[in-house]
């Protein structure tokens, strides 16, 4: 529940509450509860307009692309800032807010940079495009600020590793927006090398780095379980180790230097693994048992898989062009098994817990959301293995209809926890 009540705390020995602190606390807990009814509405449009693309894509020469941007630009982005606010002011103990309406206002400049981002690529008006690229990076440029604001002026707690990863990533996001909004004006001669910035600074740095700092609190809490002894120590050591990694990487990428790229890609790599290590240690000792945990395993199984690929593909390519054409076998396991499953997995476990109501609701909520979790599981993975494999093309259909059907049984259920939550 939000708040014991006073008869509660007064039978455990402690000072009751207050009929005005009560009340204050369940004000705030019905505030939160509707934000993030509202907010959540923000990535599952998203992934419905991706269910949609799914079944109109042969008659939009740009499907690929965006089918990338709904997914990555759309829905994860929507959601990095919608949850690492939550998270950050979470982790760093600090009054919660009495308004959202800077929130508010970020995430609808956001959302109107997003749309023209999206209008200009598949209408083929490139400076509508770089216009929405100039207010999402806006955007987001606020959001850095709010939350460097906040750690400032938290005190020190355990946790506040975290703020860093949302930091760096945010910093790594603000460095790939300027390049992808000159690639839609641009079609030089450095525009593989550009491409393949673009797409590893945003993927690995934006994404990447958040979902490893949110991994410290949030495994050990979908498990039900204590973290590992060394997790904020991996965590620590870990971020400087990503971070030079992903710098290094850029700069090899863009100057084609590929001693740095190799260089960078395995310090990002050695990061990596020193962050999902304590994850790891966790899991061996409470094993996942419900599909948000099965989807968040299964997604750092890929994102291992997709390293490995792109460090197979991209090391040894003689020139830009080739490998950025290679880049598509990358793709495949990066967004789908990593970035989607790990969305998928987090918002299952998270939106029955914010709506508030008490635990009788939140678990019914839960139950929603886990329905028929194993065949979801099993299914999207399998589907994206026989994916990913050379198959005719019949088969990849069929595959990507089963990812799709995947999706389709996670947003269904979650639109109804969002749209018939009440207060």
């Amino acid at each position: 529940m939000d708040v014991l009540p006073p008869t509660v705390d007064a039978v455990n020995g402690r000072t009751p509450l207050s009929t005005t602190a009560v009340g204050e606390a369940q004000v705030r807990a019905a505030g939160r509860s509707a934000w993030h009814r509202r907010a959540g509405l923000l990535p599952l449009a998203y992934l419905m307009g991706l269910v949609g693309l799914g079944f109109v894509h042969p008659f939009l020469p740009t499907w690929r692309w965006l089918g990338i941007h709904l997914l990555l630009l759309g829905a994860v982005t929507n959601a990095i800032v919608i949850w690492s606010a939550h998270f950050s002011t979470a982790l760093l103990r600090t009054p919660p807010p009495s308004h959202r309406r800077g929130e508010a206002l970020r995430l609808a400049a956001l959302n109107v940079g997003v749309l023209a981002v999206l209008a200009g690529g598949v209408g083929d008006r490139p400076w509508l495009g770089v216009a929405g690229a100039a207010l999402v990076f806006a955007a987001l440029v606020w959001h850095l600020a709010w939350l460097a604001g906040h750690l400032r002026r938290a005190l020190p707690t355990r946790f506040r590793v975290t703020v860093h990863y949302y930091l760096a990533a945010a910093l790594a996001l603000l460095t790939g927006v300027p390049v992808g909004a000159g690639m839609l004006v641009s079609d030089g001669s450095h525009q593989a090398r550009l491409l393949l910035f673009h797409a590893h600074v945003n993927l690995l740095g934006w994404i990447t780095l958040t979902v490893l700092g949110t991994l410290l609190t949030l495994w050990p809490t979908m498990l039900r379980t204590r973290m590992a002894d060394t997790a904020v120590r991996d965590a620590v050591r870990a971020l400087p180790l990503a971070v030079i990694g992903l710098v290094l990487l850029g700069l090899g990428l863009l100057t084609w230097w590929r001693a740095v790229t190799a260089v960078g890609l395995a310090l990002f790599v050695l990061g990596v693994l020193m962050a999902v290590r304590p994850a790891v240690a966790v899991a061996r000792t409470r094993p996942p048992y419900a599909f948000a945990s099965w989807s968040l395993a299964a997604a750092t199984g890929w994102l291992l898989v997709a390293l490995a690929v792109d460090a197979a593909t991209l090391l040894p390519a003689a020139e830009p062009t080739s490998a950025a054409d290679s880049f598509g076998v990358v793709l495949v396991p990066l967004l789908v098994g990593f970035v989607g499953q790990v969305l998928v997995g987090s918002l299952s476990h998270l939106l029955p817990v914010v709506l508030g109501g008490g635990p009788g609701p939140a678990r019914a909520r839960a139950a929603l959301l886990d329905r028929h979790g194993p065949q979801r599981v099993a299914m999207t993975n399998a589907a994206l293995v026989v994916f990913a494999l050379p198959s005719p093309p019949y088969v990849r259909i069929t595959t990507s209809l089963l990812i799709l059907a995947a999706l389709v049984q996670f947003l269904v259920p979650a639109a109804r926890v969002l749209l018939t939550t009440r207060r």
